[in-house]
C-alpha cells in the first residue's frame, strides 16, 4: 500500500462486516427480551416516524447493548488494523443508527471517524454511495462490506473488499473492473446452521413414543404416525429454540458454555435465524395436519407456551420449572392424540413428578455453574446462587414422588392386563431411585453440563440403568405369575 498521503481512506462497513450480526436485530431481540410492549412502541414509532432509520433510532434509544460481547470477525479487525499501522485513516461508515455506531468505534479504537444512520436518513447502498463520493471523492475510498446492497459503494470506490460474499457477488464485483480483495472469515458452514437447530435436543421428542410403548400398542400405523409425531415437534421445538438463542444472545455470549452457539458466536447470519423461525414452525405444522387437529392444538399449545417461556416465564421463580415440565409432558399427549392411544392417569402423574424434578435439576445445573463463576445471580432468571440446594431439594423430592406413583401404579388391578409378573416392575422403582439420586448428586458436583435428558442419552450409566429397566419390563411381560 502507499503512504497516507496518497491512499484513500478506508470506509468500513459494520453489519455483517466489522461484526457477524446486524444491530437492527441485536437490537429488536435484545428490547423484546426485557418488554414485548416497549417493542411494539418502538417499533410503531418507527414505522410512523417514516422508515427504517426512524426504527432503527427508536429500537436504539430502547437498547442497551454491551458491544463487548458482540461477534468481532477478526479477519476484518486484523485487515483494518494493518491499514491504520501504515498510517492510512479509517472511517466506520454503517446503516446502523449512529448512536451505536459510535459505541462500536469506541470500544475498538480503529477508527478516525464514524457516520451511521441519523434517525431520517438510512445510509445503506446507493445513499451510503453517494455521502462516500460527497466526503470522498469518486476512487477516493476503499471499501469493505459483505452485501449486494453495498454494490452501489463498490462501483464508486478505488478498491472493494468483500466479506464472505457468495460466488454470485464475487463475480459482480470482480466485474467492476475495480481492484478487488475477497476476505473470508470461514463462517456460516452447514454444521452452524444444523448446530442452530440443536438437533441432539430431539431426542426429547422419542416422548411421543410412550403412549404407544406403555399401551403395548406395538402396530405399523401407531409407529408411523409416532415417527410423524417426533419429526413435527423437532421441527417446532428447533424453531423455539432459535427464537429463544435470540433472545438470550447477551447472556448466552456471557457464558463459558453457551457463548460458541451459533447465533450467539455469530457463526451463521441474525438475519437469517430470524427468518428459520417462522419457516420451522410452519413445516411442523404442515406435517401436524396429517395427525389430526387434537394433535396440531396441543403442538400450537406446545409453541405458545415455549414462546410465552422464552419471553417471560423463564424469568419467573418455580413457575419456569413448573412450564418445563408441562412441556415435557406436553409431549406424552402429543403421542396419544397422534396414535389414538389414551395415557392412563398413572402415566400421566409419573410424567408430571418426573419431569418436574427434570425441570428443577436443569435450574440446579445452571445455580451451580453460576456459583463457579463466581456470578450472584443468573441472567434473565428469577433465581440466586443461595437457592441451589433448595432447588437441588425439589429435584430429588419430586422425583421420589414420581417412584412412588410408579410403585402405586403396579398395585392397581388392570395392570395385570399388560404384565404377567407385574411384580417385576419394583426393580424399575430401584433403578429410578438410583438414576435419580445419581442424576442430583452429578449436577451438585458441577458435572451436568447439559438438559439432564441429553445427559442421559450421553451417559453410560444411564444406558446400563435403560438396559437394565427394559430388562425388568421384558421379565414382567413374559414371566409367568407367581
Amino acid at each position: 500500500m502507499s503512504t497516507a498521503s496518497s491512499h484513500p481512506v478506508l470506509a468500513v462497513d459494520l453489519d455483517g462486516t466489522l461484526i457477524s450480526s446486524d444491530l437492527l436485530y441485536e437490537s429488536f431481540w435484545s428490547v423484546l427480551a426485557e418488554s414485548p410492549v416497549r417493542t411494539a412502541g418502538a417499533i410503531a414509532r418507527g414505522i410512523s416516524g417514516g422508515g427504517r432509520a426512524s426504527l432503527k433510532r427508536h429500537l436504539s434509544a430502547e437498547v442497551t447493548l454491551d458491544v463487548a460481547r458482540l461477534p468481532y470477525n477478526k479477519v476484518v479487525l486484523d485487515y483494518v488494523r494493518e491499514c491504520r499501522a501504515k498510517g492510512i485513516r479509517t472511517a466506520l461508515v454503517t446503516a446502523s443508527d449512529q448512536s451505536l455506531a459510535d459505541e462500536v468505534a469506541a470500544y475498538t479504537g480503529l477508527f478516525d471517524e464514524v457516520h451511521g444512520s441519523d434517525g431520517q436518513h438510512n445510509l445503506k447502498g446507493a445513499a451510503k454511495a453517494a455521502f462516500l463520493v460527497e466526503r470522498f471523492g469518486a476512487g477516493g475510498y476503499d471499501y469493505i462490506g459483505d452485501a449486494k446492497a453495498d454494490m452501489p459503494v463498490w462501483a464508486e470506490a478505488r478498491k472493494a473488499i468483500t466479506v464472505d460474499a457468495g460466488g454470485q457477488l464475487r463475480g459482480a464485483v470482480d466485474g467492476l473492473d475495480r481492484d478487488a480483495t475477497h476476505l473470508t472469515t470461514g463462517k456460516g458452514q452447514l454444521w452452524d446452521w444444523l448446530k442452530a437447530l440443536r438437533p441432539h435436543q430431539w431426542m426429547k421428542n422419542v416422548l411421543v413414543f410412550l403412549p404407544m410403548l406403555a399401551g403395548h400398542a406395538f402396530f405399523l400405523g401407531v409407529f408411523w404416525h409416532s415417527i410423524l409425531a417426533l419429526i413435527a415437534f423437532s421441527l417446532v421445538a428447533s424453531s423455539v429454540y432459535l427464537m429463544n438463542d435470540l433472545l438470550d444472545l447477551d447472556s448466552d455470549r456471557a457464558n463459558p458454555r453457551k457463548k460458541d452457539r451459533s447465533l450467539a458466536a455469530g457463526t451463521i447470519p441474525i438475519a437469517g435465524g430470524t427468518a428459520l423461525i417462522p419457516v420451522l414452525f410452519l413445516a411442523g405444522l404442515a406435517i401436524a395436519l396429517a395427525l389430526g387437529w387434537a394433535f396440531v392444538g396441543i403442538l400450537v399449545l406446545y409453541y405458545l407456551l415455549t414462546v410465552a417461556y422464552s419471553l417471560h416465564l423463564k424469568q419467573r421463580t418455580i413457575i419456569d420449572i413448573w412450564v418445563l415440565s408441562v412441556l415435557y409432558t406436553l409431549r406424552i399427549l402429543a403421542g396419544a392424540a397422534a396414535t389414538g392411544i389414551v395415557p392412563s392417569i398413572w402415566l400421566m402423574a409419573f410424567a408430571i413428578f418426573f419431569f418436574f424434578s427434570l425441570a428443577a435439576v436443569k435450574r440446579q445445573a445452571e445455580l451451580v455453574d453460576l456459583i463457579a463463576r463466581d456470578e450472584a445471580a443468573l441472567r434473565r432468571r428469577g433465581y440466586h446462587r443461595d437457592d441451589v440446594l433448595l432447588v437441588a431439594m425439589i429435584a430429588i423430592a419430586s422425583g421420589y414422588v414420581s417412584v412412588l406413583v410408579m410403585a402405586l401404579y403396579i398395585r392397581t388391578p388392570f395392570i395385570n392386563e399388560l404384565y404377567t409378573f407385574p411384580q417385576a416392575l419394583l426393580g424399575i422403582c430401584l433403578i429410578l431411585l438410583y438414576w435419580i439420586s445419581r442424576i442430583v448428586m452429578v449436577t451438585h458436583r458441577g458435572e451436568m453440563h447439559h438438559d439432564p435428558l441429553v445427559f442421559a442419552a450421553r451417559d453410560r450409566v444411564s444406558h446400563i440403568c435403560l438396559v437394565l429397566s427394559a430388562a425388568t419390563g421384558a421379565i414382567a411381560s413374559v414371566a409367568p405369575p407367581l
